[in-house]
């Protein structure tokens, strides 16, 4: 049936996107009709499409071709491939993980004791300053605050908005670095070098975003180009490290909160990629950061994936008490003025956090839309030389009837059990 061709073809996409329209492929010399496609021919009158949400929570199999994709798009940038040049694995190369700064003592993971404290004692609130238990990694403790009522909470939410700001001024430090360490004017730099990166936001525990990214070196023109002799791995590491301890960024000032101001957390790591196989393995990280591009803010315990119109929906979010504050905080500051531009109330869901899980440089790799391209000519769904395409498609809904979405699962189900018994006879950890 062709409905349930549909529906296969959409990898049992859970929210597909259904379209109304038609597209007329003609000659470009003579005017031609060479191929026309109508929905009126389709069951319903539409044609059902990928959803592309790349959260596992709201569509497993759409998340998982973004995952795929973003693992392709890391790897081409250490490796090569996609238009990238195999010498780029042989250039200074690094992955980092810059965190947030504390906003307050939470409980810890590990084997030994969580905030052990000789002389015990309380805060003003008269709540204990240590933790003597040593939790597993899966406690519901791990992330929370030992007390509430010390916990900076608007601190927390305006670093999460001033966030990506702090990563581009940290990149821009990096830079200027870079170049006062060879003796460069600093606004020449580009002249003889470029950084390129690939960076993907996480939320830790105690549901504050931290930052991995593999930064690469490259030469004036991006990718193509060797960096100049002076660019080492060790260069890097010391401009990343001076950065991530020196940029800042100033929230505007509040009647109510004043100023801050913003940095990284103390804890920086920056490790060298090796083709030697000493240290990091680049497929392994290229799969650890696409495995993060996928997760939603309900999977970390950080927040929700849908957003909040009112304080009723922050009240009913399925979420810790920790993040619970968070949001109030959040949709509290964003009825202030002066923090508007923030857009606090519209990112509540996030904790306040508004940039992309994924950013990249124009020269690190390939890019999503390129990936995609070449799919679609791998399947056939490209346009053809020398013809002009008029498309005219409107949106007319989305989703499945329950019985399409029991068999879109099993059709989804199917497919990654297909994948994973492929990958074991292969022995491939890649996608």
């Amino acid at each position: 049936m062709r409905w349930l061709e549909q529906i296969t073809a959409t990898g049992g996409c859970a929210h597909p996107v259904h379209l109304s329209g038609s597209t007329t492929t003609l000659d470009t010399a003579t005017g031609e009709i060479l191929r026309h496609y109508d929905t009126r021919t389709e069951p319903g009158e539409r044609l059902s499409v990928r959803c592309r949400n790349r959260r596992a929570s709201v569509c497993a199999p759409c998340s998982r071709l973004h995952a795929g994709d973003t693992y392709h798009l890391v790897r081409a940038g250490l490796l090569g491939g996609k238009n990238i040049p195999a010498t780029v694995r042989n250039r200074p190369r690094l992955f980092v993980t810059l965190t947030a700064p504390s906003f307050g003592p939470v409980h810890r993971a590990g084997n030994e004791r969580c905030r052990p404290r000789r002389d015990g004692g309380t805060c003003e609130h008269g709540r204990t300053l240590g933790c003597g238990a040593a939790h597993a990694p899966d406690a519901p403790a791990i992330g929370q605050p030992l007390c509430a009522d010390c916990y900076d909470y608007t601190a927390h939410v305006l670093w999460h908005a001033h966030a990506s700001k702090l990563w581009d001024r940290f990149v821009i430090d990096v830079r200027r670095r870079l170049a006062s360490s060879v003796g460069l004017v600093q606004s020449r730099f580009a002249d003889h070098a470029r950084l390129s990166f690939a960076r993907v936001a996480e939320y830790q525990k105690r549901a504050a975003v931290h930052v991995h990214a593999v930064v690469r070196l490259d030469g004036r023109n991006g990718a193509s180009d060797e960096p100049p002799a002076w660019g080492t791995a060790q260069l890097l590491i010391d401009a990343v490290r001076g950065s991530a301890g020196r940029v800042l960024v100033r929230t505007p000032y509040s009647p109510a909160v004043g100023e801050l101001a913003l940095r990284w957390g103390i804890q920086v790591d920056a490790r060298q990629l090796h083709t030697d196989g000493d240290g990091p393995d680049d497929d392994a990280v290229a799969a650890y950061v696409a495995k993060y591009v996928t997760k939603g803010a309900s999977e970390t315990g950080a927040g929700t994936d849908h957003t909040v119109t009112t304080c009723d929906d922050i009240d009913a979010a399925p979420v810790t008490e920790h993040v619970r504050t968070l949001m109030r905080v959040c949709w509290r500051l964003g009825g202030l003025p002066e923090y508007e531009p923030l857009r606090l109330r519209a990112w509540t869901h996030t904790l306040g956090y508004r940039g992309h899980i994924l950013t990249k440089s124009r020269a690190y790799s390939t890019t999503y839309a390129a990936l995609r391209a070449q799919r679609a000519h791998h399947v056939g769904h490209t346009d053809i030389p020398d013809t002009v395409t008029e498309r005219n498609w409107r949106y007319v809904g989305s989703g499945h009837t329950s019985g399409a979405a029991l068999i879109a699962a099993g059709i989804a189900e199917d497919l990654a059990q297909s994948r994973e018994e492929r990958r074991a006879v292969l022995g491939e950890e890649g996608r």
